[in-house]
């Protein structure tokens, strides 16, 4: 993961295939709401330096001061580093990272209970990962030893969650990490942005390698969701057997009904990724926000609550998400030995309440002409199919607010089952029982 999006690769020429439009599959724009998981050996460390909230780190330390433990593979090799510094306290001097693997204990993992977890909270479809950038395999692959099955944990992880994920009526997808494997590339450590798209291989027997690994995944696991990170190798860019469209097509014959993010570096996509962003206002692209409930995505035990995304503030960035046409991505980060951070299962829990008792604010919407109000009026917009229009309050406590004049004279305004009040005026008073909510949804019936 990181903060760049990067939609588009070298030019091809004559030699650049054909990248056919397909549509965003109704299943996904009615989803919402999916969980992203980012489990790895880089879970047992479990240590990234936290990042102050709302403190930005100077541009030349973003990387040896990295707050994604996922990239703990990487800061670890960084002279100085802060995680050198921890990982040598805690493992010892001699200690690499690959050894992490073997240091694996996955004894609290439960699968099932995992997705139990996810469906309950109103999660419709979940993405954990296949592998990351430390190229370590978390599936039966034939392409390399360097797997949960031949190390660690010694299960296949990928199937296990597949199986569970669909036995818990979820959507199943997948990420991949496309343009790094640190496991079988010898560059130095990526300390810039710059170095990120440098040192990175693009020769024909990685490409090879990266298309075998994902042919795996979708022969075997058919993943609703195709999601891959920062980019593909260049040498897979052009026509060819082994080819990134040779992969498409081949991905969209087992799995017709399936759909690619934004970060292949083609100009193929079905939606756009924001990573700890959004988008400023509803556009006509299907898009998706994805961030974790703290400032990694790997497990990191040196974040404590204060890094944490508030239990409101959670729900507020899912309904502007919808609002604006999107998907909400979240991570949850489990610890080495499966078990889930209490803190963030305690969110997850708080957002999966608030989705149970305003399931039609969210699920199956789309977006109104607008997503807010231009005055800055805490009022957000939703449609549901039948053109019930959803005004999503975000600040009930304060009691009152006053609908826009383009909304005046509809009747048969509702708080769920309850009758609500509109003045001449558009004032409306949010009842005293819903005032301690994170938001309150009024429905109006079509004009």
């Amino acid at each position: 993961m990181l903060f760049f999006d990067r939609r588009t690769g070298p030019d091809l020429g004559a030699d650049a295939p054909d990248y056919p439009e397909r549509p965003v599959p109704d299943w996904y724009r009615d989803a919402k709401f999916g969980v992203f998981v980012h489990w790895g050996p880089y879970s047992v460390a479990g240590w990234a330096l936290p990042r102050v909230p709302g403190q930005d780190v100077p541009v030349e330390l973003e990387y040896s001061h990295h707050q994604y433990a996922e990239w703990y593979a990487n800061t670890l090799r960084v002279p100085g580093s802060p995680t050198r510094d921890f990982h040598e306290s805690a493992f010892g001097v001699g200690t690499s990272y690959e050894d992490l693997a073997d240091l694996w204990d996955a004894g609290s993992y439960d699968p099932g209970a995992w997705m139990r977890l996810f469906a309950d909270c109103g999660a419709r479809y979940v993405v954990p990962t296949a592998k990351h950038h430390d190229g370590f395999c978390l599936w039966d692959t034939a392409t390399t030893r360097f797997s949960s099955v031949h190390r660690g944990p010694r299960r296949d992880v990928v199937a296990e969650l597949a199986g569970a994920a669909r036995s818990a009526g979820l959507r199943f997808g997948l990420y991949y990490s496309g343009a790094l494997d640190w496991h079988v590339s010898d560059f130095p450590p990526i300390r810039s942005l710059t170095d990120l798209f440098t040192y990175r291989r693009n020769d024909p027997a990685f490409a090879r390698y990266c298309y075998e690994q994902v042919a795996e995944l979708v022969e075997r696991h058919r993943p609703d969701v195709l999601w891959n990170d920062i980019d593909w190798p260049d040498s897979a860019k052009a026509r060819g057997p082994h080819s990134l469209a040779a992969l498409f097509e081949r991905y969209y014959e087992v799995v017709p009904d399936g759909v690619v993010n934004d970060r292949w570096g083609v100009p193929h996509l079905g939606f756009r990724t924001r990573e700890y962003r959004t988008e400023s206002a509803a556009p006509a692209w299907a898009w998706e926000a994805t961030r974790g409930l703290g400032a990694s995505f790997g497990y990191n035990r040196a974040e404590d609550d204060s890094h944490l995304i508030g239990a409101a503030e959670l729900v507020h960035l899912l309904v502007d998400t919808v609002a604006k046409n999107g998907n909400l991505l979240l991570n949850i980060s489990p610890r080495g030995d499966g078990s889930l951070p209490e803190a963030q299962v305690e969110r997850l829990r708080h957002l999966g309440g608030w989705l149970a008792a305003h399931p039609d604010a969210v699920y199956g919407t789309r977006p109104w002409r607008r997503h807010a109000e231009p005055s800055g009026a805490p009022l957000r917009y939703t449609v549901q199919p039948d053109g019930t229009l959803n005004v999503i309050v975000l600040d009930p406590a304060h009691g009152a607010f006053r609908l826009p004049s383009d909304l005046l004279g509809r009747t048969g305004a509702r708080w769920g089952g309850v009758p609500a009040e509109v003045g001449p005026d558009g004032s409306v008073t949010v009842p005293a029982g819903l005032r301690h909510l994170p938001a309150a949804v009024l429905a109006l019936p079509p004009a």
